[in-house]
């Protein structure tokens, strides 16, 4: 299935590509990965070793006549957002992803496609593996766990390496050189509930939202897409203020860095309510398709009789549930004041779990404004906690600051509009990059971020361009061929 894949050019890029992709990667999950990194350098005979926390680190000297030059370090992420669709038969711990062409673009068999970040690491692999590319002494850096924690990037302490630049390859444009990224702060709601019996007398509901397009949720968010959590919220919310809804169960989302494109809820409802309900929200639904219709024109919401479930919630817990994740802000917050259509802090109710006595609820906050994101923060945890719940912030990374004074950065861009033509569009992205945290154990080196067009990353619906990969590799090895001297 991936031979298609291994012919597309250029052949050294997609080639390793395959490879990664035939190797298990989840977050957290890393060890697979590690290894085969680790056998990779050194089948290669190079200097390769993996830090405390299971960074892998590839040394290369540098070719003939590139001595001088300032080393660079090259570096990208190893793990992976796992996604998939609801009708997708497939097993991320144990199965390599399956690859197709599609005219210009390469997608993945209704699951993510790992180009967030492989194609990164499978273009420093095809560089160390490389006998003729000219570069300076290169160190290639593979973190883990970037997508749930950015623990790698974390806990890599300064002195190990030695380089002087960063060329960070997890920007997903590739007319886009990257100089400054967002930070983020996980904001965790919990509570606990009453169990109480069904009552007798009432019809259950199994309903579903189903059908949006997800997406990441930094570079995404921008685009107004539709949040199956906000949605089933909206549809419980109604049917509890006018027919006395009563919640049994909720599964909503999946990770935290994806727009949550599935909701799944069970629900009573007096019998003698029951067609009024079915009639109302059937109605409901039909306005909210109607708004979405533009954007998420496959948003489909089920509502489907079942056996009644053995308990519901509390009534009291329930009211504060819906009254706070509606009061709960989700997408952006505040655009940038200084950078042109650059969203500064937004925020993604990625999770909603109601089950056992159990709620948890799980945002991820984004901003490029340290202040900004402790704002939004504390309006997430002062809505949560007027309803009971207990509030805690986790997993919080610092942005990466831009340095307009950058010499890579001059050097990339100037570049860039000698190959093309045209300018790049240098500029700040609202996502996490490693950047930010790097730069903190090594505050000198100078950091750049760019790479190859990917589109609908964090979903199934993930695909990289064929055309942008080349260009992508092209614009890679020039700059290596011009970084500065030392």
């Amino acid at each position: 299935m991936n031979s298609e894949i291994r012919n597309l050019a250029p052949k050294e890029v997609w080639n390793m590509f395959a490879d990664l992709n035939a190797v298990p990667r989840p977050s957290k999950k890393e060890e697979r990965v590690i290894q085969f990194m680790v056998d990779f350098g050194k089948n290669l005979n190079l200097e390769t070793f993996v830090d405390k926390v299971g960074n892998v680190i590839i040394k290369k000297p540098a070719t003939k006549g590139f001595e001088n030059r300032k080393t660079v370090v090259l570096q990208s992420h190893l793990d992976m957002v796992h996604q998939k669709n609801a009708d997708t038969i497939f097993d991320f711990d144990k199965e390599g992803i399956k690859m197709k062409v599609e005219g210009d673009w390469v997608k993945a068999k209704g699951t993510t496609l790992g180009a967030d970040n492989g194609l990164g690491v499978a273009a420093i692999m095809a560089v160390l593996a490389s006998t003729e590319i000219e570069h300076p002494n290169l160190e290639a850096l593979f973190t883990i766990d970037e997508e749930t924690g950015m623990t790698g990037a974390m806990g890599l302490e300064g002195g190990i390496l030695k380089g002087d630049i960063l060329l960070n390859l997890d920007t997903e444009e590739d007319d886009e050189i990257g100089m400054g990224c967002a930070g983020g702060v996980d904001v965790i709601a919990k509570r606990t509930y009453a169990e109480e019996e069904t009552p007798k007398n009432t019809s259950a509901f199994a309903i579903s939202v189903k059908g949006l397009n997800g997406g990441h949720s930094g570079m995404d968010i921008i685009k107004g897409l539709g949040n199956a959590n906000k949605i089933m919220n909206r549809i419980l919310f109604d049917g509890f203020t006018n027919f006395g809804l009563r919640i049994s169960e909720i599964n909503g989302g999946s990770l935290r860095n994806a727009i949550p494109r599935e909701s799944f809820a069970i629900i009573t409802v007096d019998n003698i309510s029951k067609e009024a309900f079915h009639f109302e929200t059937t109605t409901l639904i039909n306005n909210i398709k109607q708004e979405f219709l533009t954007i998420e024109p496959n948003l489909k919401v089920d509502i489907e009789a079942i056996s009644s479930p053995k308990s519901v919630m509390d009534l009291g817990v329930q009211e504060g549930l819906l009254k706070s994740i509606y009061a709960a802000l989700n997408g952006v917050y505040r655009m940038s004041p200084d950078i042109a259509d650059l969203v500064e802090t937004s925020n993604n109710i990625a999770r909603v779990i109601v089950k056992d006595g159990a709620i948890k609820i799980g945002c991820l906050t984004r901003s490029s404004s340290e202040t900004n994101k402790l704002d939004l923060a504390n309006s997430l945890k002062s809505a949560f906690e007027l309803s009971g719940f207990d509030v805690g912030f986790s997993g919080e990374y610092p942005g990466w600051q831009p340095n307009v004074n950058s010499e890579i950065l001059d050097v990339v861009a100037n570049l860039y509009e000698k190959l093309h033509g045209e300018k790049a569009n240098v500029a700040a992205c609202h996502a996490g990059l490693e950047c930010g945290i790097l730069g903190q154990n090594y505050p000198e080196m100078d950091m750049v971020s760019f790479g190859p067009t990917i589109r609908g990353a964090h979903s199934p619906d993930e695909r990289a361009n064929i055309p942008s990969t080349q260009k992508f590799w092209k614009f890679l090895i020039e700059i290596l061929k011009n970084t500065p001297e030392k």
